[in-house]
């Protein structure tokens, strides 16, 4: 069994800050066999994460320390919501449905997200 403790958690982050793309993913999957995508993420202030969206499956994030601010676009690029998610705000993840433009910032220093997707990765 692995535990996710902060001892864990601070490994991860100090390897996302050391990443030229400042941030680091942990896969969860048992195997490449598993084709779903889960993860935890930890995402340092400044990293990239463009405007994307998943046209086969809607995504699920938990932030499990830290916060982020989440963003949905419309077919235009302009921003339609902005969300603050993480424990200090009382919200702790959401649900971006199928197709959903969107895109993540991390407010802090030592954000760890949860990140769960349906279908293998594609780049």
């Amino acid at each position: 069994m692995d535990c996710f403790d902060g001892k864990f958690l601070d490994e991860l982050t100090e390897r996302a800050k050391e990443n030229p793309r400042l941030r680091q993913n942990y896969d969860l999957r048992d195997s490449a066999e598993d084709s779903s995508q889960r993860m935890l993420n930890a995402i340092e202030p400044g990293s990239e994460v463009p405007v994307h969206r998943h046209l086969e499956s809607s995504e699920t994030v938990v932030v499990i320390r830290g916060s982020i601010e989440q963003a949905i676009y419309d077919d235009n690029g302009e921003v339609v919501k902005r969300v603050l998610v993480g424990p200090k705000y009382g919200v702790y993840g959401f649900q971006i449905p199928k197709g959903e433009w969107h895109n993540t910032v991390s407010l802090e220093s030592g954000t760890v997200i949860m990140e769960f997707k349906n279908g293998a990765y594609r780049g």
